[in-house]
């Protein structure tokens, strides 16, 4: 029995993991549980042995989604001890990290989706952007902490909407324009090099 329960749990991990990926690749919409049972290696049948609907693998999957991309800045951060700011912000306005949609931030890649879902995903999307406030405002580092928050919103409101655009202009060098502009001039206003 214990085995079985084993198996189900990495099932359900697969699924939640392949949806996190997908979803940050093609939207809520952009692809239907079939599919997603597919890539996770399963059939369409046993989905109900894992989520009561597909809102509810919505909802897990952006919690997911939102969790990994979070962890991922907190790791970028960790590893720049010397200028942690600037890494962060070189990370997130990377053409990197706008190319690889299925590993990137979902602040920016599921913003529309999770405006239109339910509130279980927006609940999730809502705790992020405040982890990512709380992290650039220690970042930020200044002495009041009214105005390092006011900077982290602004901060994190450039870093989302620059990646956002540079993903969906399809010129590459305007891409890469968008990209280094906002970085250059966000660092300039925090004070970082």
């Amino acid at each position: 029995m214990g085995h079985s329960q084993d198996e189900k749990a990495e099932s359900h991990e697969l699924i939640v993991r392949a949806a996190a990926a997908r979803f940050r690749e093609a939207g809520v919409d952009g692809i239907g549980v079939a599919q997603l049972m597919k890539e996770a290696g399963l059939t369409h049948g046993g989905f109900y042995r894992h989520f009561a609907s597909r809102d509810e693998l919505v909802a897990e999957a952006i919690e997911r989604a939102l969790h990994d991309g979070g962890q991922r800045a907190v790791g970028m951060v960790a590893h720049n001890a010397q200028a942690p700011l600037a890494a962060l912000v070189d990370g997130y306005l990377s053409p990197a990290h706008r190319d690889h949609l299925a590993s990137s931030c979902a602040v920016t890649t599921l913003a529309g989706d999770v405006a239109r879902s339910n509130d279980r995903a927006r609940s999730a999307y809502t705790r992020q952007v405040g982890t990512y406030l709380e992290l650039l405002t220690r970042l930020i580092a200044d002495d009041e902490p009214g105005p390092g928050r006011t900077k982290a919103i602004a901060a994190l409101s450039t870093l989302v909407g620059a990646l956002s655009m540079a993903r969906a202009v399809n010129d590459e060098k305007l891409s890469r324009e968008i990209l280094k502009s906002a970085a250059s001039e966000l660092k300039s206003q925090l004070g970082v090099k």
